[in-house]
């Protein structure tokens, strides 16, 4: 049974994400599922922060919650999605949030591969391997 649904959103790239998001809308209204959108900061290196204002992270934290909570408010769920912001690497969070939240099901977007998603592998190829849920990969499709 489906109960919580979680959904990596890539702010930077949310009109590609579109695509995984409908379908966990779809399938949370289906199912009687919670969603739960959830979006990662990326650790920037020490000798970078360092350079960075005080605030940088909290700013930027605030800053996806607002958009993640304006985005669930777009798709008009009840009950109305959770809003989950971390930093750290994207698919060590994913995993660690999904074991800790009792995540039954992830959904999230992949993209064309590039060559470096051959040599390191992408945040969705790791999280599909690593994962203890069923995990649902969504691909943009061209119109």
């Amino acid at each position: 049974m489906i109960k919580k649904i979680l959904v990596p959103v890539d702010l930077s790239q949310e009109a590609a994400g579109g695509a995984a998001l409908q379908l966990a809308a779809d399938l949370a209204r289906l199912k009687g599922a919670k969603l739960v959108l959830f979006h990662v900061i990326e650790r920037v290196p020490a000798f970078v922060e360092s350079q960075l204002p005080k605030d940088f992270v909290d700013d930027a934290m605030s800053e996806a919650t607002r958009r993640l909570t304006a985005l669930a408010g777009s798709l008009q769920l009840e009950p109305h999605p959770e809003i989950a912001v971390r930093p750290g690497h994207p698919s060590t969070e994913i995993l660690d949030y999904a074991e800790k939240a009792e995540i039954d099901m992830i959904v999230m977007a992949s993209h064309d591969p590039v060559l470096s998603d051959y040599l390191l592998g992408s945040v969705a190829a790791r999280v599909v391997r690593h994962a203890h849920c069923s995990v649902l990969v969504a691909r943009k499709l061209d119109d």
